[in-house]
């Protein structure tokens, strides 16, 4: 519902705000939107052919509504100036979840934790895995813009956020694709900060930093020994019942889906009826999935439901966004460019567009990004509040 009522409002700011006509909108110049309209229209398209149950079908398009949040922002969002007031908005929102999630951790009673992983995995309103990549994106957030940060010690504030946030993914949440994610984003901070010469060090960075926290801390010593002990018995089991293996057993048969529908896929909403269909071939007692799940990969999901083409497509809104930073100032494409290489990773090992919650995180983030990146200064800038020019 908040959704629907977050839709509802921007429609209805577009029909009837009133608009600033000398405010230039480079909108018609991006490629981002283009992207994805054609992405929703696909899989809009895809109705025709699904195999899934009309109902899944509609619920899964509905989830790929969210795309549409990219452009609703870089439309509501005019000027620079309003940008400031919602990236304000939103490392307000991240400062009260971090908070809360160092609370849970030191046993402090946090009555708005919602999350069933919140007593044990500290994780507030989702899932430590969510939690974990959110965590890792603000931190890099925090250090992209710390030039821009208010007040006199605004900087030391957001050199202490981030650091406070990196802490939070690697000693306190068990995500494995946060921990992937925030090694990934801090080796691209440091080879940003780097002379170009020493830049090719980057190759290892990232294997030098999991080897550090490997011995630094339990929460990624132990999660990483699992996918190594997940990953070895996985063979040995009939059915997987380890994280590590169902993602193995979901991953391979979603590629025997794409084999067999390489051309259009299955259709949108299709992933559970075509797992079922695969496994009760293999297995006549198979005990179906619920519906409207997901293989735990985004790319491979994609395939299953457009068929290799899909695969094409995803890439293909991912190379349009990074296409589009390309025209910002170096702190802001640098920053919208580690949410976009977050999400790249994190649709790795998980269906980061697909899924509620982690998938709207960065929806809204990366237009936010866009329209902050790519939208004019106001008429008349003064000092922009929450946001100003690095000196």
């Amino acid at each position: 519902m908040a959704k629907l009522l977050l839709v509802v409002c921007g429609l209805t700011t577009l029909l009837f705000a009133r608009r600033l006509p000398a405010i230039e909108k480079p909108l018609a110049e991006m490629r981002t939107p283009i992207a994805v309209l054609i992405a929703f229209f696909a899989f809009a398209l895809s109705l025709f052919w699904s195999v899934a149950p009309p109902a899944e079908a509609l619920e899964s398009l509905a989830k790929y509504g969210k795309l549409i949040m990219i452009i609703l922002m870089l439309l509501l969002i005019r000027d620079r100036r309003e940008a400031g007031y919602a990236l304000g908005a939103f490392v307000a929102a991240q400062i009260f979840l971090l908070g809360s999630s160092w609370m849970l951790f030191a046993h402090v009673p946090v009555p708005w934790a919602t999350s069933n992983m919140a007593l044990s995995e500290y994780a507030v309103f989702s899932s430590y895995l969510d939690q974990g990549i959110i965590s890792a994106v603000f931190a890099a957030i925090c250090w992209h813009f710390r030039a821009y940060a208010l007040g006199r010690f605004g900087r030391q504030a957001a050199l202490f956020l981030a650091l406070t946030a990196l802490a939070n993914v690697f000693f306190v949440l068990s995500g494995r694709s946060g921990h992937v994610v925030a090694i990934v984003l801090l080796s691209m901070a440091v080879m940003w900060e780097l002379p170009k010469k020493y830049r090719a060090v980057v190759v290892l960075l990232p294997f030098l930093l999991a080897l550090g926290l490997f011995f630094s801390s339990t929460k990624v010593r132990d999660r990483l020994t699992l996918v190594e002990t997940e990953v070895q018995s996985y063979s040995n089991q009939t059915a997987p019942s380890t994280s590590t293996g169902i993602r193995l057993d979901f991953w391979l048969t979603a590629m025997q889906a794409i084999a067999q529908h390489p051309l259009a896929g299955a259709g949108v909403g299709s992933w559970s009826t075509e797992f079922n269909r695969l496994q009760r071939e293999k297995n006549p007692a198979h005990l179906d999935i619920d519906s409207n799940g997901n293989p735990h990969q985004e790319y491979l999901m994609w395939g299953v439901q457009l068929g290799v083409p899909g695969i094409l497509l995803l890439v293909a809104l991912m190379f349009s966004i990074f296409r589009d930073t390309m025209k910002m100032e170096r702190h802001h494409a640098r920053a919208t460019q580690s949410v976009l290489l977050a999400l790249v990773i994190a649709c790795l090992f998980n269906s980061s567009i697909y899924d509620a919650q982690i998938g709207d995180f960065f929806c809204i983030l990366i237009g936010l990004l866009l329209a902050l990146g790519l939208s004019k200064p106001a008429i008349e800038e003064g000092s922009m509040p929450l946001y100003e020019h690095a000196t």
